[in-house]
C-alpha cells in the first residue's frame, strides 16, 4: 500500500525526549515500511525516518499552537490530495475539516487524547473516517463512533533491555503536572524508605502547581532529578528500576511510559485509573494499588517485588505491546478501509 502519515509539526518524530504522539508514529512509519509499505511521513524537518520524509517546517515549533497546526496538516493533505495515495493516516483532529480535499480517500484517524466534548462534537460530523481508539477505557468514554477500532500502542522490544537484578530505586517518568502524580510518587518512596529517580519536565499549565508540590520535593535526600531524559538514559533507568510507580489521578487514554517499563522487565505499580487495569497485568507485569499506602506497602521490601518475574514480565510485554502487532493490527484497518473504498467505487461506477 502506499500510505500517507500525518504527524504533527510540535515535536520531531520520533521526538528526543518529551512526544508520546510522535513515538508512536516513528514505530508505526518504521515497521510498516520494514512490511514493504511505501510509506510517506509529513511532518518536521528534524525528523529521522526510513519512509519518504516531507515536511513544511524545518525544525520542530513548541509550544503546540493552532495555527501552526493547521499550516502544517493543511499543507500536508494538499500534498496527499495531489499525490497516489491508497490511504491517509492523520494524528491531528484539525485534520479532518481538510479531509474534503481528499474525496475518495479513506482517512484513519488516531485519537490520542482523553474526552474533550468539542472534539466529540466535531468527530460526530465525519462518521466516515476510520477512527483509532488506543485503549478499550478511551473508547468507552468517547462518543460512540461507527467505525472505531482499539489498537493499543506498541514498541520496538529491541530498544529496551531487562535485568534479573535491578537496583533498589523506584522511578518517575513523566510530566510534572497534579494528574501525573511526580508529588505523591516522590511521597510513597519516602514511606517505603527507598529512593526514586524522578524524570521529567513542566509545562507551563502545570507550573503553579510544579512550584508548589514538585520543586520543594525535589530537594529531599532521597530524590534524584533527572530532568527531561531520551531514551539513552530512561532505558538503563528503567532496566534498572526496582519500580516504576504511576501513581495517576486522570483517566490516561494509554501511557506509554507503563509499556516501556514493562518492555523493560520493571514492574509497574500504579493507581487504576484510565487504561492501568487494561495494561497492567497484576502479578506479571505490575501490580494495581489503591492509594498511595498500599503503593508503598508493595514496593517495600520484604514485599512482592521482592520475588518479581521480570524475565516474565519482559516476555509478556512483547507479546502485548511489540511495534510488530501494533502495525500488524493497522495493517489489517488500512485493508479494511482500502478494499471498502473500492467496494465503494465498483458499486458506484456500476450505478
Amino acid at each position: 500500500m502506499r500510505i500517507a502519515i500525518v504527524s504533527t509539526p510540535f515535536v520531531p518524530t520520533p521526538p528526543p525526549q518529551y512526544g508520546g504522539t510522535e513515538l508512536v508514529v516513528a514505530e508505526l512509519a518504521e515497521g510498516l515500511v520494514a512490511r514493504g509499505h511505501d510509506v510517506t511521513l509529513f511532518a518536521t524537518g528534524d525528523s529521522k525516518s526510513s519512509a519518504e520524509l516531507r515536511w513544511l517546517f524545518p525544525s520542530a515549533h513548541w509550544p503546540p499552537d493552532a495555527l501552526t497546526d493547521v499550516d502544517h496538516v493543511s499543507w500536508a493533505l494538499r500534498q496527499v490530495a495531489t499525490g497516489e495515495y491508497d490511504l491517509a493516516h492523520v494524528h491531528s483532529a484539525v485534520a479532518l475539516p481538510l479531509t474534503r480535499w481528499l474525496r475518495r480517500l479513506p482517512v484513519v484517524y488516531t485519537i490520542h487524547h482523553e474526552r474533550e466534548e468539542e472534539l466529540s462534537a466535531l468527530y460526530r460530523r465525519y462518521p466516515d473516517v476510520y477512527y483509532v481508539a488506543i485503549s478499550k477505557d478511551q473508547r468507552s468514554r468517547e462518543v460512540p463512533l461507527r467505525r472505531c477500532t482499539v489498537i493499543h500502542h506498541g514498541l520496538d522490544p529491541e530498544k529496551y533491555q531487562w535485568t534479573s537484578q535491578p537496583q533498589d530505586y523506584l522511578a518517575f517518568v513523566g510530566r510534572f503536572a497534579p494528574y501525573k502524580g511526580p508529588h505523591t510518587a516522590i511521597d510513597v518512596a519516602e514511606r517505603a524508605g527507598l529512593p526514586i529517580r524522578v524524570a521529567g519536565e513542566v509545562h507551563d499549565p502545570d507550573r503553579e502547581f510544579a512550584e508548589r508540590e514538585v520543586w520543594p520535593r525535589l530537594t529531599r535526600p532521597h530524590v534524584t532529578h533527572l530532568g527531561p531524559i531520551g531514551l539513552t538514559v530512561k532505558a538503563p533507568l528503567l532496566r534498572d528500576a526496582r519500580a516504576l510507580l504511576a501513581p495517576l489521578t486522570w483517566n490516561e487514554p494509554f501511557g506509554l511510559i507503563l509499556i516501556e517499563a514493562m518492555l523493560s522487565g520493571c514492574p509497574v505499580i500504579a493507581f487504576p485509573r484510565g487504561s492501568v487495569p487494561e495494561l497492567v497485568e497484576e502479578g506479571v507485569t505490575g501490580f494495581i494499588a489503591r492509594d498511595a499506602e498500599e503503593m508503598a506497602e508493595i514496593v517495600r521490601p520484604g514485599g512482592p517485588l521482592d520475588d518479581f518475574d521480570r524475565e516474565r514480565c519482559r516476555r509478556r510485554a512483547v507479546e502485548r505491546f511489540s511495534r510488530d502487532r501494533m502495525v500488524e493490527e493497522h495493517e489489517a484497518l488500512y485493508q479494511r478501509a482500502v478494499d471498502a473504498n473500492l467496494a465503494r467505487a465498483r458499486t458506484v461506477g456500476v450505478a
